[in-house]
């Protein structure tokens, strides 16, 4: 039998205890990029978030956050998807939730080309339909549904940091686009 008090805010760590953990721990995260889908089902549409870096340069993302202790990968995708992009936007998560690739993102420079300053990270990443209306939120300063061709685009590719743009170039090819 268990008498120890219930944490109020289980899965949260504090500030410091959060950077300790990013400095001894991989910390899981999950990513969805968001796409609109013609009637057969291809990608028509991307959703690129737009946000300043801690540097204040503009740099495009994806929808991103960790994993919190006890919560499922869906729970996961359904909170990071209406904390980005509101709660109308109306993702559609499939069946059978697996990522189209698990990205590996180190503080400095590696064979996987990603990296994250802050931390050694695991994210499961996902191509998520949303169907309703997408208005961004915290610290995203907009959300731009651009065709394959144009998120593709050289410019629009110089705008992703941390090696985001190989991500989305899998994840489209998963998708079947660009054959």
């Amino acid at each position: 039998m268990n008498v120890r008090t219930p944490d109020p805010n289980p899965g949260w760590l504090s500030e410091d205890d959060l950077y300790e953990a990013r400095r001894r721990l991989p910390m899981v995260y999950v990513e969805a990029i968001p796409v609109r889908c013609d009637t057969l089902g291809y990608v028509s549409e991307v959703g690129l978030l737009l946000q300043a870096n801690e540097q204040g340069e503009m740099v495009r993302t994806f929808v991103s956050g960790r994993v919190m202790y006890r919560e499922t990968i869906r729970a996961a995708l359904l909170r990071h998807l209406e904390k980005d992009l509101g709660p109308m936007a109306l993702p559609q998560l499939s069946p059978s939730p697996l990522p189209f690739t698990i990205a590996e993102y180190f503080p400095s420079p590696s064979e996987t080309g990603l990296t994250d300053d802050r931390q050694h990270a695991v994210a499961l990443a996902y191509l998520i339909p949303v169907t309703g209306e997408c208005n961004p939120r915290q610290d995203a300063l907009e959300l731009s549904w651009l065709t394959p061709a144009e998120a593709l685009s050289p410019s629009i590719q110089a705008e992703f940091s941390g090696g985001r743009g190989d991500l989305l170039r899998q994840a489209l090819a998963h998708a079947g686009w660009g054959r």
